[in-house]
């Protein structure tokens, strides 16, 4: 099987999303500039820190599934599920989920369990969850659902992956497969960790800016304590929810002139900082643990790096109209398990 990058899918596929898209008529800008002369309120020094490609590139993955026949099994005398697992060629969580075995997962000799035929892909380190669905073509997302993914979305080397459809007639093309990759906030959220070596420990998260290895999963905050702040102050040009054209926004878009500060709206760790998510151009996505994601887009520039520990009111990028914006504006999303809430619920009286 011939070894192929991901990288080929993102240049030539639209990243299609709604969520940030008012009703006026936006069109694509320059993405966030990663050395940009220094300006006051962000470190210069930060700046040449940035991701200049998205973690999801940074490992290969191979399209390798193995098909796995739904079948009946009788467990022996000592083994776990892991082993059948690997014995069967299914995931270990598959089979418990099909068997409604709950943790610790402890077997008995004798058991008879149903295993759930269909294709499985065996997770390499370093792998993440966008790369393994843009390799076969499918939305991430389905990925999650069909295999039961929960917070903190981090895949472990080894575990098997149950694909959602069938068995393809033949395999997809690369243009089939560009056509299928689709990617937003969500997936880069539940999709953007790199796999980790079992009960190997997460990579801390640092409090000031230093390079991450792209295949190091990072920590995740335990909990959020506090409340949110604005990020920018200005008019607010769309509100959270249904606009005039019918497209849902999925936060709000405040007016702010190029170049100023855009600041953390709490305590958090960086989950992703680029520019590779065309319809945002410059973004930052920080999770602030109990679930609780902040998303700043259209941003000029990027002054933090993914894995850094930020807290309330640091600046952490300047706005600007990069991606799909008209002008000069921050983009804002708050997201509670995974689902858009109303920033203006949550801030303070502007």
């Amino acid at each position: 099987m011939q070894r192929l990058p991901l990288t080929f899918a993102i240049p030539i596929v639209s990243l299609a999303l709604a969520a940030c898209i008012p009703a006026e008529a936006e069109r694509p800008r320059a993405p966030a500039s990663p050395t940009p002369p220094p300006q006051m309120g962000a470190d210069a020094s930060t700046v040449k820190l940035a991701e200049p490609e998205p973690v999801w590139t940074a490992q290969q993955v191979v399209a390798n599934a193995r098909t796995v026949s739904a079948s009946t099994y009788v467990v022996q005398p000592g083994e776990t599920l892991r082993g059948v697992g690997n014995r069967t060629g299914a995931g270990s969580e598959a089979i418990a989920r099909a068997n409604g075995i709950a943790a610790p997962y402890m077997l008995r000799a004798g058991q008879r369990l149903s295993i759930p035929g269909g294709r499985y892909h065996l997770v390499a380190e370093g792998e993440t969850g966008i790369a393994i669905a843009a390799a076969y073509g499918v939305p991430w997302r389905q990925i999650v659902d069909v295999n039961g993914l929960e917070e903190p979305y981090v895949l472990r080397r080894g575990q098997r992956l149950l694909l959602p459809g069938g068995t393809p007639a033949s395999p997809p093309s690369i243009e089939q497969r560009a056509a299928a990759f689709r990617i937003d906030i969500d997936d880069v959220l539940t999709g953007g960790q790199p796999a980790a070596k079992d009960n190997a420990p997460v990579a801390a998260a640092s409090p000031r800016p230093s390079p991450l290895p792209a295949n190091k999963p990072i920590a995740q905050p335990s909990a959020f304590s506090g409340s949110f702040a604005w990020p920018v102050k200005g008019t607010i040009l769309s509100r959270f929810g249904p606009g005039e054209s019918g497209a849902k926004n999925n936060g709000i878009d405040i007016a702010a002139p190029n170049g100023t500060p855009i600041r953390a709206a709490a305590d958090g760790v960086v989950a992703y900082a680029g520019d590779k998510i065309a319809v945002f151009g410059g973004l930052v996505l920080i999770n602030h643990g109990s679930s609780w994601v902040s998303a700043y887009g259209h941003a000029s520039r990027i002054d933090v790096v993914r894995g850094q520990k930020v807290t309330k009111g640091q600046v952490i990028g300047l706005t600007g109209d990069t991606g799909y914006a008209s002008r000069p504006k921050l983009h804002f999303e708050l997201r509670k398990d995974r689902v858009p809430v109303n920033p203006i619920g949550q801030l303070p009286p502007p």
